[in-house]
């Protein structure tokens, strides 16, 4: 299921890759749709259920923007950019990721997209500009800014930004080798000692 680069570090056989980028993208949809069928049949529209106070409360409100409702009157271009952004991971997925990293991340960052991407295709009010469902609410997040609603598709989407940035920032390519490993040991102590 494995093979191992030059560098010694565990990489994933495409197959592999693949099927486990499936897997977690299947995993964070159906939690995120869940979520969403839960909500939508216990919680009352636009009033704010108290779990712990302020600290987390239940709002379930309709989106058709981005964050914080930005860009209400164009929802299908969040849409086609969801679906570009979907089609660009699988892409990924199929030619080129071999991490065992890249792909636990991107298989659940691919599961967040295509959570809200199922509403903006099938939810009210229609084909490429349904709203997505939002209820989770956290007050203290968002000090200074206008009040956040968001979804377990959101949460999987920024942690999931987050943790690319991470990966790029250490060097970590698609196939598991970083870009350290491309130094020849002379280049390595020219660099040591300048």
């Amino acid at each position: 299921m494995s093979s191992r680069t030059s560098s010694n570090r565990t990489t994933l056989r495409a197959a592999a890759a693949g099927t486990l980028i499936a897997i977690l993208a299947l995993t964070v949809l159906a939690a995120d749709q869940l979520t969403k069928i839960l909500a939508l049949e216990h919680l009352p529209e636009r009033q704010a259920v108290p779990v712990l106070g302020e600290f987390f409360q239940l709002y379930l409100t309709f989106n058709p923007g981005a964050a914080f409702s930005l860009g209400e009157g164009v929802t299908w271009a969040f849409t086609l950019v969801q679906l570009a952004a979907a089609i660009t991971i699988v892409f990924l997925a199929v030619t080129r990721v071999r991490s065992r990293a890249w792909a636990i991340v991107l298989g659940l960052l691919l599961g967040g997209i295509l959570g809200n991407l199922t509403d903006r295709l099938f939810r009210d009010p229609g084909f490429l500009v349904g709203h997505v469902v939002d209820f989770i609410h956290t007050p203290w997040m968002w000090l200074g800014f206008p009040s956040a609603i968001y979804n377990v598709a959101d949460i999987f989407i920024v942690t999931m930004m987050i943790s690319v940035a991470v990966l790029v920032l250490l060097g970590i390519r698609f196939d598991g080798t970083r870009e350290k490993d491309d130094e020849t040991p002379g280049e390595a102590s020219s660099e040591s000692a300048a």
